[in-house]
């Protein structure tokens, strides 16, 4: 996580933003996991920084519902539950299908040659346990979808609702049972848009994302 902290200091942003970015991104990728306590000493002595930020950022953790303040115990990161799943991918279903639908009309030649690419490069990751890499060629696959859809917002709206899904993605990813239907989704996906075929695309993108919804409905209820 240090690392992380030097990488953002590049960009010359306030310290308290940066301390802010460094821990949101440590949740959201499981670097600090749900129920784990933040310590201002400890986190303050691990990223070489004074107990005020991280005071600020945690404060800021709480407000985006990252992280919760238990009595006595202090802060703590916040467990996945199934409300904050059910929230963050009804909003992600109805713009993933709109962006697939752009997509149908606007997309490149070159575009549609890297999300082929990328879903070749997806399938060739399928039967590794190296779940982050494979993460990333998924994220890879829907950035270009996002991209050719063309529409700055819309795209700013998915980057953050992706963000907050990273934690749920790595435990969908895991079922590795799941890469197999994953790859016939993305080849499905990428089907509907090289024919600009609107109707197969909203189809096949709101299947895939009920997909992930149920399989990481079922985790979330294995380990409770």
């Amino acid at each position: 996580m240090s690392q992380d902290i030097n990488a953002v200091m590049n960009e010359y942003l306030p310290l308290r933003d940066v301390v802010f970015q460094t821990l949101r991104q440590a949740i959201l990728r499981g670097e600090l996991e749900p129920g784990e306590r933040l310590m201002e000493i400890h986190l303050a002595n691990r990223l070489g920084v004074s107990r005020t930020p991280i005071r600020e950022a945690i404060r800021k953790l709480e407000l985006e519902g990252l992280v919760v303040m238990i009595p006595r115990r202090g802060a703590i990161v916040a467990s996945i539950t199934e409300k904050d799943l059910k929230d963050v991918l009804e909003v992600r279903r109805t713009l993933e299908i709109m962006a697939g639908e752009m997509a149908c009309e606007r997309i490149t030649p070159e575009l549609l040659k890297q999300l082929e690419e990328t879903g070749l490069e997806f399938t060739k990751l399928k039967d590794t346990d190296d779940f982050t890499s494979l993460a990333e060629a998924d994220v890879r696959f829907h950035d270009i979808i996002y991209a050719a859809a063309g529409n700055q917002r819309l795209i700013s709206i998915l980057n953050n609702l992706r963000e907050q899904m990273y934690r749920y993605r790595l435990e969908y990813l895991k079922d590795t049972g799941s890469h197999e239907r994953l790859v016939q989704e993305h080849q499905e996906i990428y089907e509907g848009i090289r024919r600009g075929d609107k109707e197969a695309v909203s189809a096949v993108t709101g299947t895939h994302i009920d997909n992930q919804r149920d399989a990481i409905l079922e985790a979330i209820m294995k380990t409770e």
